[in-house]
């Protein structure tokens, strides 16, 4: 019984599903790391939000909202992007995939160029599904890059408007009031998208899809992405809030407003944008507007560089693992 277990014909197909399995906890946590840490730098700028207080309104985000307003996006990134289908070869093409979008994501970030989970993983999915030869929505593929790119742009256009209004505001209760305001819908805004990203690998790794999820899964997701998030939010802090601006309490409220603003417009269209991108490009907008705050430019072009080889780069890694599969 045990050498049969082991043959090729059982055990490749156990080890690749117990690898996805693994692989998407890992990937809840990843974007804890990646994406948590930075929707809480900039929200903790002002000394009105506590760490936990924050994180629990976060992670209720990334719970509550899927489930009371479905998981569109989680649909994209599962379905829309690449038809992954069933099987041995589908399975092992998300697992490369996610593998590539992770392995990306943390290189750039160890070598000082944090970059966006988003792009690693719409890369590393349509790489790898091109590289299995499996059908690719290349219009729909188009219209994520599309938007994609456009995020930091909206968000730092959005945020040199806001700041105009903001900056008039005294620093006590009336901008304590918009931030606690701009907080809230920051958290529903990342997720109702990018989020959303967890719960599609999970879906895969669980053989189902991301409207079906169980409700464990869900609260899994939550919970892994919590931890991800108290772990990456000082290295977060520092990108965001030192080496990217001199963050004053005016742009952390304009980056939350306006990056909420663009990401949001984008999850009406069940179309994955990168949070981070658009706090960013917040956040340079303000500075850039007040005049108060000094964007630092080279730390701006090391982002954008990061961000321009994130997505080709998962391309082609993934697509040149999944040919093993042909």
């Amino acid at each position: 019984m045990h050498f049969i277990l082991l043959t090729p014909r059982y055990f490749p197909e156990a080890a690749t599903d117990a690898a996805l399995i693994a692989t998407a906890v890992l990937f809840c946590l990843v974007t804890g790391a990646n994406d948590g840490g930075a929707v809480l730098a900039t929200g903790l700028k002002l000394p009105i939000l506590r760490v936990v207080t924050a994180l629990s309104v976060l992670t209720a985000a990334v719970v509550a909202i899927p489930l009371l307003f479905g998981a569109g996006v989680a649909e994209t990134f599962a379905a829309g992007l690449v038809s992954f289908g069933d099987g041995d070869t589908a399975t092992a093409a998300v697992l490369i995939g996610v593998l590539t979008a992770l392995a990306v994501t943390l290189t750039l970030t160890y070598t000082g160029r944090p970059t966006s989970l988003t792009l690693a993983t719409v890369g590393g999915l349509t790489g790898a599904g091109l590289g299995a030869g499996l059908p690719v929505s290349g219009g729909r593929v188009a219209l994520v890059l599309a938007l994609g790119m456009a995020a930091p742009l909206a968000g730092g256009l959005l945020a040199a408007w806001v700041v105009r209004g903001l900056r008039r505001l005294p620093p006590g209760g009336p901008l304590s009031r918009v931030h606690l305001a701009g907080f809230a819908v920051q958290c529903a805004a990342y997720a109702a998208n990018d989020a959303q990203k967890m719960l599609a690998v999970l879906a895969i790794a669980l053989g189902t899809t991301a409207g079906d999820l169980p409700l464990w899964a869900t609260f899994l997701a939550g919970a892994l992405f919590a931890a991800g998030a108290l772990y990456g939010l000082p290295r977060a802090g520092r990108t965001l809030g030192g080496q990217l601006l001199a963050v004053r309490p005016v742009h952390a409220v304009t980056s939350e407003v306006s990056a909420s603003g663009a990401v949001l417009c984008s999850s009406f269209l069940g179309v994955p944008v990168s949070m981070t991108q658009s706090v960013a490009g917040g956040l340079i907008g303000a500075g850039v507007v007040s005049g108060a705050g000094r964007v630092r430019w080279e730390a701006a072009m090391r982002l954008a560089m990061a961000w321009l080889l994130t997505l080709p780069g998962s391309v082609v890694i993934a697509a040149m693992g999944a040919l093993v599969l042909r």
